[in-house]
């Protein structure tokens, strides 16, 4: 098994209330040249984990960061506009919760990190803020609840 140092929680980046598959994500990740779908893990409108790669291969969800990570998607992230938004249900809140317990079970030492929280430090401060974010997956700051 490769060493797994971070969790990092994903959105589909799709409409609020809109339903999405494994095999939908896994089409749009071929189109753009994946072999298969990045996540290892997506979380339904209902709230049902579902397994997208397995855990043992590396992933592809986070430029430069894959080799050691784990990645988990929920459906959702936009409003009706396409907007960011923290578009979870309470299923998909409960299933993240519990995804992530059992992972870091797994994995003590990993972190919980959103995509967003890899854009570039711009102004070097240490701190990513709103303005350097490169996108706002996963429309919810993931340090706060992890």
């Amino acid at each position: 098994m490769r060493a797994i140092e971070k969790i990092i929680i994903h959105c589909s980046a799709t409409p609020e209330g809109r339903h999405v598959s494994v095999a939908d994500i896994t089409a749009w990740h071929k189109k753009r040249g994946f072999r298969t779908i990045g996540y290892h893990f997506v979380i339904y409108l209902d709230g049902s984990i579902h397994k997208g790669r397995d855990i043992s291969e590396i992933g592809a969800h986070v430029e430069g960061k894959n080799s050691n990570s784990i990645g988990i998607c929920y459906i959702g992230g936009l409003d009706s506009n396409g907007k960011p938004k923290d578009t979870r249900t309470y299923g998909q809140k409960s299933a993240i919760m519990k995804l992530v317990s059992q992972l870091k079970e797994r994995f003590p030492n990993s972190e919980v990190l959103g995509h967003r929280d890899y854009s570039p430090d711009k102004n070097g401060n240490g701190i990513i803020e709103e303005w350097e974010w490169l996108k706002a997956c996963p429309c919810f700051d993931v340090k706060k609840e992890f």
